[in-house]
């Protein structure tokens, strides 16, 4: 039994061992922070993508200054005979193209003067679609005789013009894939068609006279069989600047100079750099 005052003594002493207690605190826990090595991106610095050296050929920019020289005067049959040269440029956009794509197909297997002049012929009966589908085939194979496989062509065009007529309204696709999906129209006219037809340069026109210059000077890494092989490999290291002014240049050096048959290498300027010439 406690006294009244024992008992306010017992919780004095109570209250004052609880104050003079220590408190526990809990630590805060620390993160670890681990420093890393920045990447160059976090450093703002872009690393330097590994450089695989591109295959050119020899002396190429030479060459292609000598061919030039050679061909400044621009007198070659494509320099005004060629399909730039053969459209109405006073017609519609529609009918240009149309007339553009039409004297491609015309050109193959054929001189440029000989489609000069079928052009001219299925322009003076008003060249259109329309007035393609509306000619008889008779009268068709007549307006363009003598081009190259002209029987042929005759067929091609009717059915290209139909295509033409029905999915595009009568004008041309605007890409390759689709252009080639045309009766009678190859990989070389597909990109002279964007490259005239649309003002877009989607790859190198190589002809018959491209594809001979080019293995002659050995500006592909080994020989090509076809006109297409020719086009990828040049594509492989020709600087796409130079992509649509190489098919008109060659094409008049081969008319003019690298001729197919008895080349005159002794007027070319690069007879001490081509290959061919030297018998190698």
């Amino acid at each position: 039994h406690l006294w009244p005052h024992q008992r306010d003594w017992l919780v004095l002493f109570a209250e004052a061992r609880k104050s003079h207690s220590p408190v526990k605190r809990r630590r805060k826990a620390q993160r670890l922070c681990v420093a890393y090595e920045g990447s160059d991106s976090e450093k703002g610095e872009k690393a330097e993508p590994l450089k695989v050296p591109v295959w050119e050929p020899q002396d190429w920019q030479q060459q292609l200054v000598n061919i030039r020289a050679m061909r400044s005067e621009k007198d070659a049959p494509v320099d005004h005979l060629g399909v730039e040269h053969c459209y109405d440029s006073s017609a519609p956009p529609k009918v240009r193209r149309y007339q553009v794509l039409l004297s491609l197909m015309l050109s193959s297997q054929t001189k440029d003067q000989v489609t000069a002049g079928a052009m001219q012929r299925l322009r003076a009966q008003g060249l259109t679609v329309d007035s393609i589908l509306q000619t008889d085939d008779a009268t068709l194979g007549k307006l363009i005789y003598p081009v190259g496989f002209w029987r042929s062509k005759v067929k091609y065009i009717k059915q290209t013009s139909t295509i033409l007529q029905q999915r595009y309204g009568g004008d041309i696709p605007a890409s390759v894939a689709e252009l080639v999906a045309l009766p009678g129209v190859g990989p070389k006219m597909a990109h002279l068609a964007m490259a005239v037809a649309w003002g877009t340069v989607s790859g190198i026109a190589v002809d018959t006279h491209v594809h001979r210059i080019a293995n002659r000077l050995r500006w592909t890494k080994k020989a090509t069989k076809s006109p297409e092989e020719t086009r990828a490999a040049l594509e492989e290291w020709l600087p796409r600047e130079l992509w649509h002014e190489i098919n008109g240049l060659l094409v008049g050096f081969g008319q003019q100079t690298c001729l197919p048959v008895r080349p005159r290498c002794q007027a070319c300027l690069n007879q001490a750099l081509c290959p061919a010439a030297q018998g190698l």
